[in-house]
Parts: C-alpha cells; sequence; structure tokens
C-alpha cells in the first residue's frame, strides 16, 4: 500500500511517497496516529455507553434492578471518560513541574 501526501495519517512521514525505507522518526507519527484512533475509540465508547444507559433507564419503568443496572452502565461511561481525562491532565500536570511535553512523543537523537 502506498501512502500519498493527500492522506491526513501521512502529513509527518519523512517520505510519504515511500520510495525510501522508513526512518525511525516516522515511529512519531505512527505512536501519534494510534493514540488519536484509541481516542476516538474511547469516545465513541463513551458515546455508546451513555445511549445505551440512558436507553436502559428509560424503559426500566419501576424496576429496581433494570434502574440499577442502568444507574452503573452510566456511572461506568462516565468514569471511563473521566478517566480518560484525568490520565491527560496528569500528563500537563507532570510537564508543567518537569518542563517536559510528556503528550508529545518524540525520538531524540543523541
Amino acid at each position: 500500500m502506498k501512502i500519498t501526501q493527500n492522506t491526513k495519517l501521512a502529513l509527518d512521514w519523512t517520505d510519504p511517497s515511500g520510495t525510501n525505507p522508513p526512518q525511525i522518526s516516522d515511529l512519531e507519527v505512527v505512536f501519534k496516529n494510534v493514540v488519536n484512533v484509541a481516542l476516538g475509540f474511547a469516545g465513541i465508547a463513551f458515546f455508546v455507553l451513555l445511549l445505551v444507559g440512558g436507553f436502559k433507564y428509560m424503559s426500566a419503568g419501576s424496576d429496581p434492578k433494570a434502574i440499577e443496572a442502568a444507574r452503573k452502565t452510566l456511572t461506568s461511561a462516565i468514569a471511563g471518560l473521566l478517566i480518560v481525562i484525568l490520565s491527560y491532565l496528569v500528563l500537563v500536570f507532570i510537564g508543567t513541574f518537569t518542563g517536559v511535553d510528556l503528550t508529545q512523543f518524540k525520538i531524540v537523537n543523541p
């Protein structure tokens, strides 16, 4: 598969045409793309769980077990979102005190 320069994921490749072998710095791009896809899936999962929990809650009626299951689903969805947000904030917080940007994956040449 040949990656073209018009592809959004290939903007930072050292050689987007694919004629030269990949460089070690291309791992930065791979890591960034993997993190972006993982965060996208986390957002989609949060949205789906929020919809499912809301539907369960609305359709539970007066059944206490169904209401509790719906609350657990909603709580899990919100807890997952908070974990993702707090993990990013911890990286920013550590970066503020150490002066190292932990939110960017960079390979440093010696």
